[in-house]
């Protein structure tokens, strides 16, 4: 590897002789080498003297300045950003929070109108038993006085008919009027 690198070395180093023509001195315009150096200071020198160098750095810096405002920009943005999401995700909170609280509220007064129906319903089924439950009493206490009364009807005519047969034409009227009297009596 040594050999090698000064073997390159000395060929480098020899180049310039190498590029002179034969016959011609080595500081000759003959040799390529020098004519491109003096080509590459003229060169160097045009851009100095037109101020070049001053343009390209003021021009990077320019540049640079404004890859520096922008990343500034860009953190800015980027900070506002991260605000903004976490104003949406408190408000997100609170919103889920909010809909948790209004199904909850719901979920209770649906609760509490199905208690509240349920009473309802059972006060509902109470009063309409009692109803029947009067109903059939009144029912049964018709029943109870129509049959009473026919009883006494068809007692009284049996009565009638048993008396009128057993009894004479005096007893009638002298039963007649002792309840004719026995009624003024209370009457008074």
């Amino acid at each position: 590897m040594r050999k090698l690198t000064l073997t390159l070395a000395a060929l480098v180093a020899a180049g310039p002789a190498l590029a002179a023509v034969e016959g011609k001195p080595f500081l000759s315009l003959y040799n390529t080498d020098i004519v491109i150096l003096i080509a590459f200071v003229l060169f160097i020198g045009i851009l100095v003297y037109f101020r070049v160098p001053g343009f390209i750095t003021g021009y990077l810096d320019q540049r640079a300045e404004q890859i520096r405002a922008d990343l500034d920009e860009a953190r800015r943005l980027r900070e506002e950003a991260q605000q903004v999401l976490a104003s949406y995700e408190r408000k997100l909170h609170e919103v889920k929070g909010q809909a948790e609280r209004i199904v909850a509220r719901a979920a209770e007064e649906a609760q509490d109108a199905a208690t509240q129906a349920k009473r309802d319903i059972e006060t509902q089924v109470t009063r309409r038993l009692a109803a029947a439950e009067e109903q059939i009493a009144a029912a049964e206490a018709a029943a109870l006085r129509s049959v009473r009364n026919r009883a006494v009807a068809v007692a009284v005519a049996a009565a009638a008919d048993v008396i009128a047969r057993q009894m004479s034409r005096e007893d009638t009227v002298a039963l007649i009027d002792s309840g004719i009297s026995e009624v003024e009596s209370r009457l008074n």
